[in-house]
């Protein structure tokens, strides 16, 4: 397909992706924003935070776990299933539930849990059952107006979790950061935009180069999250197959397995490594001598720099980069890249099922 062809792009593309990948940048100042005027829980000397969610929510969890790891003085949980952990007990666990539609069922029973454990709980969501419960126990919620697919609200999903942190004194304040991660993922957007021609646009040279291919993201540190968000971006938008790896984990197991099936790994797989200023320097190494390893088994490999002077601009330029790739991937395939239906049959299944 001609990745060129805007009149195709607005055909396959009937509920607008492309808008919402277009406007991430502004999405996420908004969401810093909002964070700064909504309510807080009461003062208290929290020992641990548990972020519940799923999908699109727990992405966004993943990705602000990652990016306070090495600022916040207590442990930060993403949990993606129902129920909470055995620890997450008493008022100085704090429990932030997050669902986009506030009704994703996993997060509403550990929802629950907390209640019954007497956690002190937060709801980041736009409705639903989740902002119901949470006023009928006057508990602060965190609502946001956002009409799309849980997946391109991440900015959101981040953002005010981001907010959230630095007003309980959790981390320092990144009001700065978040300027320059707005205005480094602008910067890169001049060259990513629908309306550059492949040529100069290096998204749609990378979406053309996974067509027919089932793809691996690898990511360490703050980029590992990045990772995950590039496989399910790959997954939900292009409707292709995609898995994540972390390093230094793949180091241990995953590059053992660059042998078999050959006819399967040679042609029909592609490796991508993210990789950017804020790694630590041995994950630098490792991802560059893995790549090698990689290249000389004959595997199609590629890594992909992010752009900006801060950590938090490394994440944000690669999110929009993938966000763009899968995009583009998707018009190559020829598929809307909004609809799940898979999803959606799913849900509907495990309802009937109850």
């Amino acid at each position: 397909m001609n990745l060129d062809n805007l009149t195709l792009f607005k055909q396959l593309d009937t509920l607008n992706m492309l808008g919402e990948i277009d406007g991430l940048p502004d999405q996420l100042k908004t969401a810093w924003d909002l964070g700064q005027t909504l309510p807080l829980l009461p003062a208290i000397d929290f020992q641990r935070v548990v972020i519940t969610g799923m999908g699109g929510s727990a992405i966004g969890a993943d990705l602000a776990s990652a990016f306070v790891m090495d600022k916040c003085p207590v442990p930060v949980i993403v949990h993606r299933d129902y129920g909470l952990p055995a620890f997450a007990k008493g008022k100085e666990t704090l429990v932030i539930a997050s669902s986009h539609s506030g009704n994703t069922e996993e997060t509403l029973d550990a929802f629950t849990v907390a209640l019954k454990n007497k956690c002190a709980i937060l709801a980041v969501c736009t409705g639903g059952e989740l902002a119901k419960r949470a006023k009928e126990n006057e508990l602060p919620l965190w609502s946001f107006n956002h009409s799309g697919q849980p997946r391109a609200a991440v900015g959101f999903s981040f953002g005010l979790l981001l907010a959230l942190f630095a007003r309980l004194n959790l981390i320092p304040d990144p009001a700065k950061d978040v300027e320059a991660a707005v205005a480094a993922m602008k910067k890169s957007q001049e060259h990513l935009r629908a309306d550059v021609p492949a040529v100069n646009n290096s998204a749609k040279r990378y979406a053309g180069q996974l067509m027919g291919r089932w793809v691996t993201v690898m990511g360490a540190g703050i980029l590992a999250p990045v990772a995950r968000r590039w496989k399910g971006q790959i997954n939900e938008i292009a409707k292709a197959g995609a898995n994540f790896e972390f390093l230094p984990e793949a180091d241990h197991n995953t590059l053992a397995g660059t042998l078999h099936p050959e006819e399967v790994l040679n042609p029909h797989t592609m490796t991508l490594f993210l990789r950017s200023p804020s790694d630590h320097p041995r994950n630098r190494l490792r991802s560059d001598l893995t790549k090698q390893i990689f290249m000389v088994e004959g595997l199609n490999t590629d890594y992909l720099d992010a752009r900006g002077d801060s950590p938090l601009a490394h994440i944000w330029t690669l999110i929009l980069f993938g966000d763009y790739m899968a995009y583009y991937l998707a018009m190559a395939y020829g598929v809307n890249p909004t609809p799940v239906e898979a999803l959606v049959n799913f849900k509907h299944a495990m309802s009937e099922a109850k």
